[in-house]
């Protein structure tokens, strides 16, 4: 049973996301917070799977909440435009990926199952607008904490990683199998300290491995 943590400041639009989420036979919300300081406690106490953030509510907002989550929960961040200038800073900050409001339901039913199951909700194209909206902001690469510990392949894995290709695209990249790219994605989280693929990817960009030009 995958365990929801639902946070927006709209009584209207929790109590839809609880109702589409209660529904499935493999989800239970298990707690509901209006603001973001009410979130992290809440996450603390119910030591949710997931996490459904809106990015904008008064007080503590889901950025600030993001940063300060216990360890744990994947952050799914909810937000009303695709390109919120907060989405960027909210993946370093830990989230797992984002959907807009108006998402249809089973698209966040199946959203829901694939950051449980601890991968990044990315996709390829999405990934290229964030680094192509965002990389003109940063500032000269920086060494990420572990990424001297990483193996040439590793590396190499991690590169691809941060283009938002999948297991299963590494592979055959690679030459090798998706079990094999599935562990050297492991070990590169494990490494760098990495709570998720969303943060790979940030990290893949932040120390320069990749450069928004080779998308």
């Amino acid at each position: 049973m995958i365990k929801v943590l639902l946070a927006d400041d709209q009584a209207l639009v929790r109590a839809g996301f609880k109702a589409l989420l209660d529904a499935q036979p493999d989800m239970t919300v298990v707690a509901e917070a209006s603001d973001g300081a009410e979130a992290v406690r809440l996450a603390g106490e119910h030591q949710p799977d997931v996490v459904l953030m809106d990015i904008r509510m008064p007080g503590t907002d889901g950025l600030t909440a993001t940063r300060r989550m216990p360890p744990g929960p994947h952050i799914i961040i909810l937000t009303t435009f695709e390109l919120d200038e907060y989405v960027f800073e909210a993946l370093r900050g830990g989230a797992s990926g984002f959907l807009v409001k108006d998402t249809e339901p089973a698209e966040l039913i199946q959203a829901v199952r694939v950051v449980a199951a601890g991968e990044a909700l990315l996709s390829p194209s999405v990934t290229r607008r964030l680094i192509a909206e965002y990389a003109s902001r940063a500032k000269e690469p920086v060494t990420a904490d572990g990424l001297d510990q990483l193996t040439e392949r590793e590396r190499e894995v991690l590169s691809l990683v941060g283009t938002g290709m999948t297991n299963d695209e590494i592979a055959a990249k690679l030459f090798m199998s998706p079990a094999t790219a599935k562990t050297h994605v492991s070990r590169a989280m494990m490494k760098l300290h990495a709570r998720d693929r969303a943060q790979l990817v940030v990290i893949a960009y932040e120390s320069g491995l990749v450069k928004p030009g080779w998308l």
